[in-house]
């Protein structure tokens, strides 16, 4: 078993997910890189309601840096989350998103930046589907913090 397959879709639920986000990502006019995505449940098997595709471009632990492509439908939201260490910034790719940072939400559209600073609480709903790229320190298990306790073990990813 894989180090996430507790948190992903599985068998044809993956193969459906996966060919929805192909599909919103060509008619876009986008390439993806040649990685395996990640469609995320976050162990709540409730993928289009809480839920993202992760495309991993790189996560060089020892170089200190990661960058990854983050797909939501509409209406899929990231879980409200934090982390101790890693420090984000996301930019908005195609479509847009409502960002909540704290308690505060704002929108954020194509071309928009904003940094997360570790110890921020954040989450983001599609709203229709967005593709967003976070660069950011790398993404290693332990370091997220999620609201919901249901998530990962008790909370933490």
């Amino acid at each position: 078993m894989g180090k996430y397959d507790a948190l992903e879709l599985q068998g044809p639920q993956r193969e459906l997910a996966l060919e929805a986000v192909a599909r919103q990502i060509a008619a876009w006019g986008l390439t993806m890189p040649r990685v395996t995505p990640l469609p995320l449940h976050f162990g709540l098997n409730r993928f289009y309601d809480i839920g993202e595709t992760e495309f991993w471009i790189a996560n060089e632990v020892q170089h200190g840096y990661c960058g990854k492509f983050l797909f939501v439908f509409d209406g899929q939201t990231c879980p409200y989350h934090h982390h101790r260490v890693k420090h984000e910034t996301f930019f908005v790719v195609k479509g847009s998103v409502s960002m909540t940072v704290g308690e505060r939400e704002r929108i954020l559209r194509e071309g928009d930046v904003l940094v997360m600073p570790p110890g921020t609480g954040h989450s983001f709903t599609g709203l229709g589907p967005a593709l967003l790229l976070e660069v950011s320190m790398p993404s290693v298990r332990q370091d997220n913090f999620f609201r919901n306790r249901d998530v990962g073990n008790e909370g933490v990813i």
